[in-house]
């Protein structure tokens, strides 16, 4: 395929966008955009580069192709062929519910889910192999969170996803649960000082997040991403004074995408 093919495609998808797909594209580039001029006035950590270590690798491969390649998979193979084998969808549960309100359910159900599967990755072996690429960078930033193994996307996308389908909803929920997700995972993980008082008590950010990518004991506390209730209520919740520092992983792991999706697979024999 010619340069010019691969422009044509692009150009024709875009062209074909519905009208809350445009939007929610701009949600998240115009998000990201914000957070990238924020990181620079208002720091966590001072001094830290926009190109820090591992930046194209998270943005190319992480974020744009692995994004790309694993919505196909979820959405025309999994949901797909467990919407038709089961005909929920075709009930229309929801279809008649608010928009906003069904956002507010599945936002806060699927945080649930979140928390307990998050905590589980932690203290279970075979799935911390796919959850440690998420705590590699040395750096965090807006865009270090887009750094997940494959295997732990497909399973918590398809677990958020599905749901909505099943239940009928509009394709403009699916769109914007993907841009709250998106622009709320890039916030909590964002290098920016931000000291919310009580509020964190109830909503996650970077204050709680950024002690969990550190190397010392908060990186097993603080699991939430969306409402740091779940933290509190169940005594995970971190938050000491001062700033978090060390982030990472204390332990070897590869520089490049695809060792880094080879390396979860590894033998627990080898050190």
């Amino acid at each position: 395929m010619t340069l010019e093919n691969v422009l044509k495609s692009i150009q024709n998808y875009f062209g074909n966008l519905q009208p809350y797909e445009t939007l929610s594209y701009s949600l998240i580039i115009g998000g990201a955009i914000l957070f990238i001029i924020l990181e620079r006035i208002f720091p966590y950590n001072k001094g830290q580069r926009i190109l820090r270590e591992g930046f194209f690798n998270d943005l190319a491969l992480y974020t744009i192709a692995q994004s790309y390649i694993l919505g196909i998979i979820i959405f025309t193979f999994i949901i797909s062929t467990i919407d038709n084998s089961t005909g929920f969808s075709r009930l229309k549960t929801f279809s008649n519910v608010p928009i906003w309100i069904q956002l507010v359910f599945f936002t806060v159900t699927h945080d649930f889910y979140i928390y307990w599967m998050h905590r589980w990755q932690h203290n279970n072996k075979f799935l911390w192999r796919l959850h440690e690429a998420h705590h590699s960078p040395r750096k965090v930033d807006w865009l270090s969170g887009s750094r997940s193994h494959a295997f732990e996307i497909l399973i918590n996308q398809t677990v958020e996803f599905l749901p909505i389908v099943l239940l009928g909803s509009p394709p403009e929920v699916i769109a914007y649960k993907g841009v709250i997700s998106a622009v709320w995972g890039m916030y909590i993980h964002s290098n920016l000082n931000i000291r919310s008082g009580v509020i964190h008590k109830f909503i996650n950010g970077p204050e709680m997040h950024r002690w969990h990518h550190t190397t010392g004991k908060g990186r097993n506390r603080n699991f939430a991403t969306k409402l740091a209730i779940w933290d509190w209520l169940f005594s995970t919740g971190f938050l000491p004074g001062g700033n978090a520092e060390e982030y990472g992983l204390k332990t070897f792991f590869p520089e490049n995408y695809l060792k880094q999706f080879v390396f979860a697979f590894r033998s627990f024999k080898k050190q």
